[in-house]
């Protein structure tokens, strides 16, 4: 009994000296709150951004300082799967200092680790990419440093590598994203780098013109949306797709050919067509006030065919009555 006495003592005396040290450098790490600091537990806050923040609290097992540590972290913006691997983590660095002061080291550990590690306020969109939009021949790779996102996936022969630039205030300002490499029509290139800005900047902007009926805005993580649009929607998809009026693919199956091949436009809805089949197809008729896309039954709109249903008409009686002028010479030269 007097052996055990002297143990809880012992252990006693290590804590209250533990406390000393605690409330007096706890608060000198930066971003660093502590709340609570007595014998049954420690509790501290690390917050960076509004959206990169943890709650921490210690609690002193039975044989402390002989024991690990106990850490439990909280958050209500960070990913509870990044939580749980960074306790563990905190199980591992605490064993390292048994029979020594922990919780300084654990707060600096932490405080440490959120500062490295940046892109930890969006690990739940990394790992919706990494299972849902990448393909094993698909490759993610995540610069902290940077925090930058690098993705290179490909669809058949064709490629596309971007960048995702990552700002600190994450989710509450836009991602920036960088096609850096790709073999598709360049024209495409171009729109899709446009669109994914503008999904990007949708995520975190209120609209210019809210509806009465709307609820408040609020700004909402655009690294997802964007990774879907240009990965599902742009790359993974037009390799395999045929033009709606031809039935024949749309790209040829050697990128290289491209230049070669017929000329290919993208509508207002995203489909893509050869130009010959969009040509023929916006200059017969029937005309009517519009003419729409086969797939989606959708107005076709294109800045090379602007003209109203009039003037198509028009043009077209006047290729006709061309035509049969024509057959008209040939037939009498026969």
């Amino acid at each position: 009994m007097a052996d055990a006495s002297s143990g809880t003592d012992e252990r006693l005396k290590f804590i209250q000296t533990e406390l000393v040290e605690v409330k007096k450098k706890v608060p000198e790490i930066p971003d660093t709150r502590l709340i609570a600091a007595v014998v049954d537990l420690i509790k501290v806050e690390i917050k960076k951004t509004d959206h990169k923040q943890v709650n921490i609290t210690c609690l002193f097992p039975m044989k402390y300082p002989h024991e690990p540590l106990v850490v439990e972290l909280g958050s209500k913006t960070l990913a509870f799967k990044l939580l749980m691997g960074l306790m563990s983590v905190c199980e591992a660095e605490t064993k390292k200092l048994l029979g020594k002061p922990q919780v300084v080291h654990m707060m600096n550990f932490i405080n440490t680790f959120l500062d490295e590690n940046p892109l930890c306020v969006c690990s739940e969109e990394i790992a919706f990419i990494k299972k849902n939009l990448l393909t094993p021949e698909d490759d993610i790779k995540l610069k902290q440093k940077s925090s930058q996102i690098v993705l290179k996936f490909r669809q058949q022969n064709y490629f596309m590598n971007i960048v995702v630039n990552v700002p600190e205030t994450y989710p509450l300002k836009q991602i920036t994203v960088e096609i850096t490499e790709h073999n598709l029509p360049e024209f495409l290139k171009v729109n899709f780098q446009a669109q994914s800005i503008e999904i990007a900047r949708r995520c975190v902007q209120p609209p210019l013109r809210k509806k009465p009926k709307d609820p408040p805005f609020v700004p909402k993580a655009s690294i997802r949306p964007v990774c879907e649009y240009l990965i599902r929607d742009c790359l993974k998809r037009y390799p395999l797709e045929s033009c709606p009026l031809c039935k024949k693919q749309i790209l040829p199956a050697d990128p290289t050919e491209l230049n070669r091949e017929v000329g290919i436009e993208r509508v207002y809805c995203g489909h893509l067509f050869h130009f010959t089949c969009l040509d023929k197809y916006m200059k017969t008729p029937p005309f009517g006030a519009s003419k729409f896309c086969p797939l989606d039954k959708k107005q076709i709109f294109h800045q090379k065919w602007q003209v109203s249903a009039h003037v198509m008409e028009q043009r077209w009686a006047h290729k006709q009555a061309k035509d049969r002028e024509l057959e008209e010479v040939v037939d009498f030269l026969e």
